[in-house]
């Protein structure tokens, strides 16, 4: 199969001949890439996997049993909208750009290539989770955030080679260079460096992580690079999946540990062998902290740099009735600041009302058990690493804490060595057609209209 009708797209790449030279030099250190760092032991599986084949309603969520080695890669935009205009920045009103502004090369690169090195990076970050699924659903799930994200990278190598020449075919290598928690080599955020050796960190990933790349996509979306633009309002699409694997994850997880309390009359989930409420709100204070800091210094001069230049703007920008955001000003940590200079801040914001939206949903389940506990999300000043918190300790409520009763209360707020070994001795891997491990419930419903019953992945005998 020759390497346009192998990656499905509407790029055109059948007639761009150095696109295509320079993606068939890219493709088999891609595949020596997933062999090494996708999926460990399930690479000769049939997996009944979603495949975007074209950006139509009917053509971008395609089901069949597929190979990960063997799935189609696609390459899409999404349609153009006619007469587009940069909707934000020193150059609001201006025709898009369809190729990149000499001035802002550099700027578009470095958005791209750090867009871009998320992907293989939670790849590698859930290279071994397979083999302690707690059910075929679940394994189908992690195995098609798996190909989306290796799909979504794609996305961006197609945009460092057909836009940046040379440059952009040598940054599309070093981000399969790069490796997870590498100390020569890490990836570029700090959360891709995190390990995830557990299925509840997996769902906390995919909650609180992938929702942070929401934003970033929904920021690069407002873009005045026409082909960035719609290069991520496809991948939205996608997206969504990904965090609803994750927050009904949690949610399952939730929902299974209340049912064991009111069966068993027994609050020690532990005992009965599940995952307690408040080890949940440990694992929910580590990922959403550590997603927080992702959006960057509270106070950005980057940020400002990226909004005046049309590069990254607002979420939904089209709300804001001031889209040069020159003489307004922010709340940030007590003090007024420029507001091009928040709009990191701005964007945090956002992502943290849609956390809270998350965290309600899952307290409903605890609510309809009648169980009197309460999930929340830590103040953002908590376990900061990046900004103006970084260089303090809080706790979750967001007090000022020295550096000694932060060490010593450090795994109140955490999963500690203890917690992440408890988590992980649950999980035994289960493979059976229908049956599910002890410390979640099933899902309510199954995928594309399938039940849970249902062989999601074929094991090689």
């Amino acid at each position: 199969m020759s390497l346009y009708e192998r990656i499905p797209n509407n790029v055109n790449l059948s007639t761009d001949k150095r696109l295509l030279r320079a993606l068939e030099h890219w493709l088999p250190n891609y595949m020596q890439w997933w062999s090494d760092m996708g999926p460990e032991g399930f690479q000769a599986d049939d997996v009944y996997l979603r495949t975007a084949t074209s950006v139509e309603p009917g053509g971008w969520a395609h089901f069949d049993y597929v190979k990960m080695p063997d799935y189609r890669w696609g390459i899409f935009l999404a349609p153009p909208e006619h007469d587009r205009r940069v909707g934000f920045g020193d150059h609001f009103g201006k025709p898009v750009w369809q190729e990149v502004p000499g001035e802002y090369r550099n700027m578009l690169r470095r958005l791209i290539v750090t867009q871009g090195d998320t992907e293989p990076a939670s790849v590698e970050q859930q290279r071994l989770l397979g083999q302690s699924a707690p059910c075929l659903y679940d394994l189908r799930n992690l195995f098609q955030v798996n190909v989306e994200e290796g799909r979504h990278l794609w996305a961006m190598v197609y945009l460092l080679h057909s836009y940046f020449g040379r440059d952009g075919r040598e940054e599309s290598e070093e981000l399969l260079e790069r490796r997870s928690g590498s100390s020569d080599k890490p990836r570029i955020l700090e959360a891709f460096n995190e390990p995830i050796e557990d299925w509840l960190s997996f769902y906390m990933f995919t909650t609180f992580t992938d929702r942070d790349g929401k934003y970033q996509l929904l920021a690069l979306a407002e873009s005045g690079f026409d082909p960035l633009s719609r290069t991520t309002r496809f991948m939205l699409t996608e997206e969504a999946h990904h965090m609803f694997v994750g927050e009904s994850g949690v949610r399952r997880v939730v929902r299974r540990a209340c049912e064991i309390m009111r069966e068993t009359g027994d609050d020690d989930v532990r005992r009965q062998g599940g995952v307690d409420l408040p080890t949940v709100q440990k694992y929910i204070n580590l990922w959403f902290s550590l997603s927080l800091d992702l959006f960057g210094g509270e106070v950005s001069s980057n940020a400002a740099s990226f909004f005046s230049a049309g590069m990254k703007g607002r979420v939904q920008e089209e709300k804001y009735p001031d889209h040069l955001a020159l003489e307004g000003s922010y709340h940030v940590g007590g003090e007024d600041i420029p507001l091009r200079n928040a709009m990191n801040e701005v964007l945090r914001d956002s992502y943290i009302e849609d956390c809270e939206k998350c965290i309600a949903r899952w307290n409903r389940v605890i609510d309809e058990h009648e169980i009197q506990y309460q999930l929340r999300l830590p103040d953002r000043r908590f376990h900061r690493h990046i900004g103006a918190y970084s260089a303090g300790c809080f706790d979750p409520q967001g007090h000022k804490l020295s550096e000694e009763q932060w060490n010593a209360r450090r795994d109140e707020f955490l999963p500690g060595e203890k917690d992440f070994a408890y988590v992980r001795n649950l999980m035994v891997p289960v493979m059976e057609i229908g049956k599910i491990a002890h410390w979640i419930s099933k899902p309510t419903t199954g995928i594309h209209g399938m039940p849970f019953e249902f062989e999601y992945v074929r094991r090689e005998q």
